[in-house]
């Protein structure tokens, strides 16, 4: 009997989720609302950034802590994520990139534990994504 793997089940990482949206302004634009209040705090926290390093350490103002593993201005933030109500640290990817109509977020979130929580992720991410359209779009 050929059983076939989940939908967002890995070898190696967990389960794993990714979500995208195109936004109308340059790269520059979303980044920029990416690292800076009140963007960061959508997606990250409040009481960091907006200068990271790789290797930097980092608590959130609502006890989100992890630390940085990569990190390229303008196009990319890789780290350790850990909610405080959470007994493990996952790994997430926050990639800005050039569209042919504007900018690209993309939300990359692994090591999550199961498929219930890749879809509460989901829900999550889409509604950060949706946040920072308000954010991104309004200004």
């Amino acid at each position: 009997m050929n059983q076939r793997t989940p939908v967002g089940l890995t070898k190696t990482q967990g389960w794993e989720i990714g979500v995208r949206r195109t936004f109308p302004v340059s790269v520059e634009k979303a980044w920029r609302a990416l690292m800076t209040q009140p963007g960061l705090g959508y997606w990250l926290g409040h009481g960091v950034g907006p200068s990271f390093k790789p290797g930097d350490a980092y608590r959130t103002q609502e006890g989100t802590t992890g630390f940085i593993r990569s990190y390229a201005e303008g196009s990319l933030i890789r780290l350790r994520w850990q909610p405080p109500e959470w007994d493990f640290a996952s790994t997430l990817q926050i990639r800005v990139a050039p569209a042919r109509t504007g900018a690209t977020i993309s939300i990359h979130h692994e090591k999550l534990q199961s498929a219930e929580q890749r879809e509460a992720m989901r829900q999550h991410w889409r509604d950060v994504l949706a946040k920072l359209g308000q954010l991104i779009e309004g200004a």
